[in-house]
């Protein structure tokens, strides 16, 4: 049990600062791209939403697939037969979605809790980033009107 939570501890570590650095990295872009004193239209406000959607599902399919990857390093291969399964399994996971399909027997079970816990403060974390997005366009909209 001591095994698995420092190997779910340094999964969280990673996802973290891929995290961190992906959405620092992509509000930086944002900040010296868009900052400037042109309107923002409907059509600026929509590209801006869209592309910074798209980042942050590429981040977090990113953390998926590195948990997908420790369970084919730690999880019996006859538990998740293929990388495959492993993604598919993680993404349920990350997600909280559990469609209980597949799940691992009770030696590996923490870890999965552990990337659920996880996927919930990494989505929290691009949803209240998404949200200072928006906050952003209505702020500077309002402020050229």
């Amino acid at each position: 049990m001591l095994r698995l939570s420092l190997i779910g501890a340094a999964l969280v570590a990673i996802t973290v600062i891929i995290h961190a650095i992906g959405t620092s990295v992509w509000v930086h872009h944002l900040k010296k791209r868009f900052d400037d004193d042109l309107p923002w239209s409907s059509r600026r406000s929509v590209l801006v939403l869209v592309n910074t959607a798209i980042i942050v599902i590429a981040l977090h399919s990113l953390e998926i697939v590195i948990w997908a990857g420790a369970y084919q390093l730690f999880v019996p291969t006859n538990e998740l037969a293929t990388f495959e399964e492993a993604v598919y399994f993680s993404f349920v996971t990350f997600t909280t979605l559990g469609y209980g399909d597949i799940t691992l027997s009770a030696g590996f079970r923490l870890l999965s809790g552990i990337e659920a816990l996880n996927g919930i403060i990494l989505v929290g974390w691009t949803t209240a980033m998404i949200f200072s997005v928006v906050q952003y366009i209505w702020r500077t909209s309002a402020d050229t009107e």
